[in-house]
């Protein structure tokens, strides 16, 4: 019998340290429409093996026994008390795919991707474990933060819009696809049509689900992908491959200059993964008013020590180009709008987030739905891209607390989706220290904005 919630509360858990041990049917109810998104929105978790393919030249088998493993550890998030839908650390993929390029094609990349992201997990358990996750966001000036996550929204936009990116493959498919995306999420029309119709309704719960199915039609209507060749059966990974030629348990541990030399590229990653941890808390602390019957709590520690132990396992068992960051935007705020709608749409954030990631999971199983959404891949990776360019922009700015700061924030933000993450840092701080002076960490607050002249 599931352990019902008392409102003003936290939904039930089982403690165990510094994590809560949340399980579906028991402690949250299953939710069904989230379930169903993810189904198709596995097309996302996908869309990594090109990536794979291209860096690595990995067979689509070996690609998808990495999608698989990284699916699985994707649950921990929920299970163990983290109410967020984890993901790539997407903004960061190309600095990584330019680093991993440097070195020859073969073992030596494999290597330097190896020694990357151990380091980028273990550094991120111990920023976790000591405590010092919650210090980092109350040091990091309100300007920087600003900057690098409209910055990881821009970049996110431009790897879209680029020439000879993803839009030019797709325009059509992608125009009609991202322009309902965006009504059926973000419009407050349709927010009204889901009130008074019970149609619309029904169809605002499933989220992107409909959007990623129309896709499927309209890319080879528009002669933009082939229409799909479905086989039937469970699909294939080949783990024997990826464990002989792409793991150390084939290749060996990377040299310890391979450790050193990863060294500048972990601290830009992390600088844009810490980007990822300030969009999860503002996007549930949107949420907080809205729904005053679960208390929800984020905590930055536990979740550095969750996707911190994703990416070490990951880079023994399967080296992952997407990396394990904390948020997968897109989907987040899916979940989230649905979460704000009300107790009845959805009972618990754990159960809309847990319930979508079992979803990609047993999509990931399924050949009939790996082979309906291949064609399809980049059009969805194109998607949640534009969605978290949205999001990431919104939540920035917001970051901000005086016109000081946005003028700062927009720096840091050309600088990031331009030169990369250690140089919008890096800006930013001398930026911070010749505008504030003395009030580097403080700033200040000139209720430009309405919340902080509220508060």
């Amino acid at each position: 019998m599931r352990q019902q919630r008392i409102d003003g509360q936290e939904t039930p858990y089982w403690p165990a340290g510094p994590f809560k041990i949340r399980l579906p049917f028991l402690h949250y109810r299953f939710e069904w429409p989230d379930y169903f998104q993810g189904l198709l929105m596995c097309a996302v978790d996908l869309a990594a093996i090109p990536l794979m393919v291209e860096l690595l030249n990995m067979p689509f088998e070996v690609a998808l026994a990495v999608v698989m493993m990284n699916g699985i550890l994707y649950l921990t998030h929920h299970l163990l008390g983290d109410p967020v839908v984890p993901g790539w650390i997407t903004p960061a993929i190309p600095l990584l795919m330019a680093y991993c390029a440097a070195f020859p094609e073969g073992p030596e990349r494999v290597h330097a991707l190896i020694a990357f992201q151990l380091m980028l997990g273990v550094f991120s358990i111990f920023i976790g474990a000591s405590g010092l996750a919650h210090r980092v966001v109350q040091l990091i000036p309100q300007a920087i933060k600003s900057g690098i996550i409209i910055g990881a929204g821009i970049a996110a936009v431009i790897s879209v819009f680029k020439v000879g990116g993803r839009f030019d493959s797709f325009p059509f498919t992608i125009s009609i696809a991202v322009g309902i995306a965006f009504y059926v999420i973000f419009s407050r029309h349709f927010a009204k049509l889901k009130n008074v119709s019970p149609f619309w309704g029904m169809v605002g719960k499933f989220g992107i689900f409909p959007i990623v199915a129309l896709a499927i039609v309209i890319a080879p209507v528009f002669g933009e992908a082939p229409w799909p060749k479905i086989e039937w059966g469970i699909s294939k990974p080949d783990f024997v491959t990826l464990w002989k030629e792409y793991t150390v348990f084939g290749l060996g541990f990377p040299p310890l200059h391979m450790f050193v030399s990863a060294v500048p590229t972990v601290l830009a990653a992390y600088i844009v993964l810490f980007g990822d941890v300030l969009q999860s808390k503002a996007i549930l602390d949107e949420a907080d008013h809205e729904r005053p019957d679960e208390v929800v709590h984020y905590n930055p520690d536990r979740a550095h020590m969750i996707f911190g132990a994703r990416n070490s396992i990951m880079s023994i068992i399967g080296p992952d180009v997407a990396m394990c960051g904390p948020l997968w935007a897109a989907m987040h705020v899916v979940i989230v709008e649905r979460f704000s709608q009300g107790k009845k749409a959805m009972d618990s954030i754990f159960g809309g987030a847990g319930s979508f990631r079992w979803g990609t999971n047993t999509g990931l199983l399924l050949m009939p739905i790996v082979t309906l959404v291949q064609p399809i891949l980049g059009i969805a990776l194109a998607l949640t891209l534009l969605i978290q360019g949205y999001v990431s922009v919104r939540i920035g700015v917001m970051e901000a607390r005086s016109q000081r700061d946005l003028g700062i924030a927009g720096i840091v933000a050309a600088v990031l989706a331009t030169r990369g993450a250690a140089w919008a840092f890096a800006v930013g701080v001398v930026l911070c220290i010749l505008v504030y002076g003395r009030d580097f960490f403080r700033g200040e607050t000139d209720k430009t904005f309405v919340k902080d002249q509220q508060s």
